[in-house]
């Protein structure tokens, strides 16, 4: 028989439960589990304290001009404001201030209202920001303020390129706008605008930022929004929840010339620097290197061994320009400019019309399968000069066809000295002929093409032996020249 020896037996009972109470306090406390999702937000933002903030800074502009066209015209102008109010607000137009409207006869020399449009205050003594595209013209520029102050205003400069304005008023103590980061700007984010619509001064809308460095210009990467902006907006500012400017309020997207859910504002960032240059010189200053360009697609850049499409495509070079004078060619890609990388071709107008005229900038090309670096003198931009006159038929040589050539449907001759002095090349062949695979990438006769693949081709010769070494499974590329631009095609063989 086995006797219990209960008394013992408690006591290492006892002795275990106090070793686990003791060993439990020793250990770190279990972790706590992240929520696996944010916490919805509740309520919507309350933009009655930006108004208010913002608002005195805001005003009207109304612009004034001698009447230069025939009251016929008048007319025809009104009856078109007539028929925009009956067609998208069932009523004629209403008498609103500011709005020109009626019968304006008279004849040459008289004042008449021209437009309206918004601006803001952007210094104390009396700095106020617009779009261009509202003074310009205009023969007298008159400000009201929110505390329904007028003014006439001196247009201190403009800048039709980037459609920003300054014009001076002759005050002091005035409320002004705080400026803010457009890089903090995120999509999704509320903003705000204040304007005049249609004249209606005060006008509060609100809504999204929807997309950022949208291309919709070749210096500017607008803040696209859902805003709703409408003609008499223009000009007015984008402000944040903390009550800053991000963005100059300039362009709609509009089949009936009425807001459709889409806005264009001008980065505050690419405003102010314009700004500053208008308002110590009065005109803008952009560098340029004399170049014609396209964007890389994601096919040419991957045939040509690119990688991943990225950079500018040179299509032209201009002669005797800064790039023709640092060795840059048509067909060249510009890949990084100044040290900056150049994801999209628009990107390089940007940064070459930033750079002060004079600077001796580094840029890196690929051509021909590889990349090189080149310096150039930045030099002060200038209007465009004019196309020069086509190759004339009788400089055609007669056109030849191997037979890699023939499976293309291309036939092609050489260029003559008087024709590569004409284009500015060195070499290359002309286009006699394009059917079949060459037609159907676009190619036609004239076109000069100067590179099958990353191979130069400088005559008929190399033209035949660059191309018999293609890759016939794989579309070829060809660059070519037609006019007095260059381009990537891609023929694809028959199979």
């Amino acid at each position: 028989m086995v006797r219990i020896d209960w008394n013992k037996l408690r006591s290492q009972a006892l002795a275990c439960a106090l070793a686990l109470v003791a060993a439990a306090l020793l250990l770190p406390p279990p972790p706590v589990l992240a929520q696996s999702a944010p916490q919805p937000r509740t309520g919507l933002p309350d933009f009655t304290d930006l108004v208010e903030q913002v608002g005195p800074a805001v005003v009207n502009i109304r612009t004034i001009e001698r009447v230069r066209n025939s009251p016929q015209e008048q007319g025809q102008m009104d009856e078109e404001m007539q028929e925009f109010f009956r067609r998208f607000f069932g009523t004629p137009l209403p008498n609103i201030p500011n709005v020109p409207r009626g019968p304006r006869g008279g004849g040459p020399g008289q004042e008449q209202p021209r437009g309206v449009g918004s601006g803001f205050i952007l210094s104390a003594d009396g700095l106020v920001m617009t779009n261009a595209h509202v003074v310009e013209g205009a023969d007298e520029v008159l400000v009201t303020l929110a505390d329904k102050r007028e003014f006439k205003a001196k247009i201190v400069g403009t800048d039709k390129r980037t459609d920003v304005a300054v014009v001076k008023i002759e005050a002091s103590g005035l409320p002004f706008v705080k400026v803010g980061d457009v890089g903090r700007l995120k999509v999704g984010e509320w903003v705000m605008a204040i304007g005049s619509p249609f004249g209606l001064e005060n006008t509060v809308t609100a809504g999204i930022v929807s997309a950022k460095a949208r291309d919709t210009g070749d210096y500017l990467p607008f803040i696209q929004t859902d805003v709703a902006i409408n003609p008499g907006n223009s000009g007015g500012p984008l402000v944040n929840l903390r009550g800053e400017v991000v963005g100059i309020n300039s362009q709609i997207y509009s089949r009936s010339g009425g807001f459709m859910g889409i806005s264009f504002a001008i980065p505050m960032d690419e405003a102010m620097r314009v700004a500053e240059q208008l308002r110590t010189s009065g005109r803008v200053t952009r560098g340029r290197i004399g170049v014609q360009i396209d964007q890389v697609t994601k096919e040419v850049a991957e045939s040509i061994g690119l990688g991943k499409p990225q950079g500018a495509l040179v299509r032209s070079v201009e002669p005797g320009g800064p790039a023709e004078k640092a060795g840059l060619e048509a067909g060249d890609i510009i890949t990084r400019f100044a040290g900056q990388a150049i994801e999209r071709a628009t990107d390089l107008p940007r940064l070459v019309g930033n750079t002060k005229p004079g600077t001796r900038a580094n840029m890196t090309v690929f051509r021909r399968g590889g990349s090189r670096d080149l310096a150039v003198q930045v030099a002060e931009f200038e209007p465009e000069r004019p196309a020069r006159r086509a190759q004339g038929a009788d400089e055609r040589p007669r056109g030849s066809a191997s037979p890699a050539a023939q499976s293309l449907g291309l036939a092609v001759s050489d260029l003559s000295d008087a024709q590569k002095k004409e284009l500015n090349v060195k070499g290359g062949v002309r286009v006699e002929q394009a059917a079949e695979a060459a037609a159907r990438a676009g190619i036609r006769e004239g076109d000069v093409i100067l590179q099958i693949g990353n191979a130069e081709v400088g005559n008929v010769r190399e033209f035949d032996a660059a191309l018999a070494k293609a890759d016939r499974n794989k579309p070829i590329p060809v660059l070519l020249r037609r006019g007095e631009l260059a381009t990537y095609l891609l023929i694809r063989p028959a199979r």
